[in-house]
């Protein structure tokens, strides 16, 4: 028994439509906002920085120590 146009396409349609279906894309918003935390990379800039000024501090005056 041949296949006619009519049937293939059918089924071909039938076939497409259940797999478009079983495939679902959900977009949504987060609960909670995103946030990044940057207090690590601006206390190491102090600290270096405090670090920096207290060695010149110490070679500038021997006798403190």
């Amino acid at each position: 028994m041949p296949y006619t146009p009519r049937i293939v396409l059918s089924v071909s349609a039938i076939v497409l439509a259940s797999v478009l279906s079983a495939c679902t894309v959900k977009l949504a918003a987060p609960e909670k906002p995103i946030t990044i935390n940057l207090n690590v990379k601006i206390e190491h800039e102090v600290r270096v920085k405090v670090e920096k000024d207290l060695d010149n501090l110490f070679e500038e005056n021997d006798a403190l120590f």
